[in-house]
């Protein structure tokens, strides 16, 4: 059986040097390329691949290429592709975790780390794929090393910074309850009652922030970790420690799953 993937990545030259490292897979079988957030994304819902190597540090940044096409596709479909991450930055490891990613794979993707993530996937019975093995290359290695991953263990908490005529306000993200669209400004609404004003829109930090920050509506952005009560029946969510409520629309009714999927995943009793 063949097993279908696409490749997004900004840069057409990395695109060829996957392609030509999977093609040394029999079972794999290449069904396109794009290179950015829009055509990946309709490639995707086309032709519905098994696998999808993405950039998500692009050098293009007009790209828009980010882990936010995950959450994208999960409006979609079903079933979503096995992501596996390539990039040239270690340091975004940890956020790509909190995406549920198949793999994150470090350019230039060689071989052997293509070699490894096969064997991830095979055991964990995504897909089955017989590897074909280089005489050069010991068994015992790959199977030690492949539980071996150069992952940040935990990630220092995001700082960010609204600046304006010099002035620098440093906001720890563990402190933002939600962010509210106000025309092409955004106002950010913290634990403490305190709202600061950023001269950025929505959609800006929608590309810029990733989980536990999931968009629900089109004027607002929840931090997930902010939920205290979610009522589907009134499409609201609650947050913790207040009697604020916000809106989730139809059309990010898949985003209010995942945070309830997410909450599920750790310490719960469901009574």
């Amino acid at each position: 059986m063949n097993y279908s993937y696409i490749i997004i990545d900004d840069n057409q030259e990395n695109v060829l040097e996957t392609k030509a490292i999977a093609d040394g897979f029999s079972e794999l079988s290449f069904l396109g390329s794009a290179n950015n957030y829009e055509e990946g994304l309709n490639l995707i819902l086309e032709y519905n691949p098994k696998l999808v190597f993405l950039e998500i540090d692009p050098v293009n940044k007009k790209s828009n290429l980010s882990l936010l096409l995950i959450n994208e596709l999960y409006r979609y479909l079903k079933v979503v592709p096995k992501i596996i991450i390539t990039t040239s930055k270690k340091e975004l490891a940890f956020d790509a975790i909190q995406y549920g990613v198949a793999d994150y794979m470090l350019k230039p993707v060689s071989r052997i780390n293509l070699v490894k993530s096969i064997l991830k996937l095979e055991k964990s019975n995504s897909i089955e794929v017989s590897v074909p093995i280089q005489p050069q290359i010991e068994i015992e290695a790959v199977a030690a090393d492949v539980i071996k991953e150069e992952l940040p263990n935990k990630s220092e908490p995001l700082i960010l910074c609204i600046k304006s005529y010099g002035d620098y306000r440093y906001i720890d993200a563990r402190d933002i309850r939600y962010l509210q669209a106000d025309n092409n400004s955004t106002d950010i609404h913290l634990n403490t009652g305190e709202t600061v004003t950023a001269f950025k829109t929505l959609k800006h930090f929608e590309n810029v922030l990733s989980f536990p920050f999931v968009r629900i509506h089109n004027s607002y952005i929840i931090n997930s970790q902010s939920v205290s009560r979610i009522h589907t029946g009134n499409a609201v969510c609650y947050i913790k420690n207040s009697n604020i409520k916000i809106p989730f629309s139809k059309s990010y009714k898949t985003n209010i799953d995942l945070i309830i999927s997410e909450i599920s995943n750790g310490n719960y009793l469901e009574i």
